[in-house]
């Protein structure tokens, strides 16, 4: 077999395959031959069909099959001994399939577009700033985390008078014109964090309520989100804009969140024993916290901000016509040039990036390791499970936990990926110049 690359420009390119009876003549016989084997025609006992007849009725199509096996084969072998880096694969020029004549000709010539990667030329510099946010750990912020704690910690007790912030079970029935029980209408129980809507103006009619007590609301300026006030009701969504009618809500229950104190009980609770002795000790462990978790933020920020900056940088130019073409032919589902055109350019800024990310990869040899993933997966259940639980976990359940989630191909990639996304987060770090910026969390979350 013969084949010849021919560049069209520096991102497309055609091969030309020539295809002679050596290349697939005796790949054809031992078709056809398989094929009388497990053959069954009538007249015929099974597997005793005559290669001739299978010949004439088969022979065309065991060509066409076997041509195309080879021409597979050898297609990527090509591209692999020539390393040859190409975009999606090899596509068949249609144009020069519909000359053939598979009744007579022996010989055969395939085209083949090929899109090529195109040849990246930057470095990762000094010169280049980032700006590195880090966000201000203060004591309001550490006061409202302490407060969320000791609420997830609290118990939720019985009362007998509603408050801001309470969870009331309601009763909810569909009133008339009148202000009277609508016959047919909606009768719902339901229930009510007023916390969520402490800012409603309505809601506050239902502040100082006992058990039994009514009072008539208009559910819609009550609840102003559309799916929140369906759930209310116990109505599809799409129904909810055409019920205008007041509500009478009776009061059922209440219950009220009583947040944990704040002593050796919760702290033990949250951290085990012997961890936390005093609330000085709580605050600041919570601190701590608060800054692995924004430092994590910040880390994720920076590199967006950093890999926003290298696509600037980098121009990185695709064969973009074959790309469609060959999205439109690898697709599982049936599309058409057009819907890739529409979502194309979202590829192409996602290829664009996977392109730069890879030449960072090669040109800095960095690795990740089978070992590296399962290391990783290792503390991370390490991790989960001391959360949990006063005592390590047993090395043997640790090793088999390791494995059961890298079985899964899927969980791999993703771990493979991220361990990836770190080293090469790590190697910004170092080559970029960061500009650092300390900002409060609001202002971060602005940015």
């Amino acid at each position: 077999m013969n084949i010849v690359k021919e560049n069209v420009d520096e991102l497309n390119a055609v091969l030309k395959v020539k295809v002679i009876p050596e290349d697939y003549q005796s790949k054809v016989e031992s078709a056809i031959k398989e094929t009388s084997k497990k053959a069954s025609m009538p007249g015929f006992r099974p597997g005793k069909v005559p290669s001739g007849l299978v010949r004439k009725m088969y022979g065309k199509s065991i060509l066409v099959d076997e041509i195309n096996k080879v021409l597979n084969d050898n297609l990527h072998k090509y591209i692999s001994e020539n390393k040859l880096e190409i975009l999606g694969n090899p596509m068949p020029k249609k144009e020069s399939e519909a000359t053939i004549d598979w009744d007579n000709q022996k010989e055969f010539e395939f085209l083949f577009d090929l899109g090529l990667s195109p040849q990246l030329k930057f470095e990762l510099s000094k010169k280049d700033r980032i700006p590195y946010y880090s966000i201000r750990i203060d004591e309001p912020m550490i006061d409202k985390y302490v407060d969320e704690v000791s609420r997830r910690y609290g118990k939720i007790t019985p009362q007998e008078v509603s408050e801001a912030g309470d969870m009331l079970y309601v009763d909810i029935v569909e009133l008339d014109a009148g202000k009277q029980i609508l016959a047919g209408g909606i009768f719902r129980s339901s229930s009510l964090f007023l916390e969520k809507y402490r800012d409603n103006e309505t809601a506050r009619l239902l502040i100082g309520l006992k058990k039994e007590e009514k009072v008539v609301l208009d559910p819609a300026k009550l609840v102003e989100n559309d799916a929140d006030r369906a759930a209310l009701l116990g109505i599809d969504k799409e129904a909810v804009n055409n019920v205008n009618s007041l509500f009478q809500f009776t009061v059922k229950n209440i219950s009220r969140l009583q947040p944990a104190d704040l002593n050796e009980e919760l702290f033990e609770k949250v951290y085990g024993k012997d961890q936390v002795k005093t609330l000085e000790d709580f605050r600041a462990r919570i601190k701590e916290e608060l800054v692995q978790m924004h430092r994590n933020e910040s880390e994720r920020r920076f590199y967006s901000d950093a890999v926003s900056a290298l696509k600037k940088k980098v121009s990185v130019k695709l064969p973009d016509d074959f790309l469609k073409r060959w999205l439109v032919a690898a697709n599982e589902k049936p599309i058409t040039f057009e819907q890739v055109s529409a979502e194309y350019d979202r590829y192409a800024d996602t290829l664009r990036w996977q392109l730069i990310e890879n030449k960072i990869i090669k040109d800095n040899e960095i690795k990740v390791s089978a070992e590296d993933a399962k290391q990783h997966i290792r503390n991370l259940i390490a991790q989960q499970y001391k959360r949990y639980n006063a005592k390590d976990i047993e090395e043997t359940e640790l090793e088999e936990s390791a494995k059961r989630i890298l079985a899964n191909e899927e969980e791999t990639k993703r771990v493979f990926d991220q361990l990836y996304g770190d080293k090469v987060l790590s190697l910004f770090k170092e080559k970029f110049t960061l500009e650092p910026k300390e900002v409060s969390f609001e202002e971060f979350s602005k940015i």
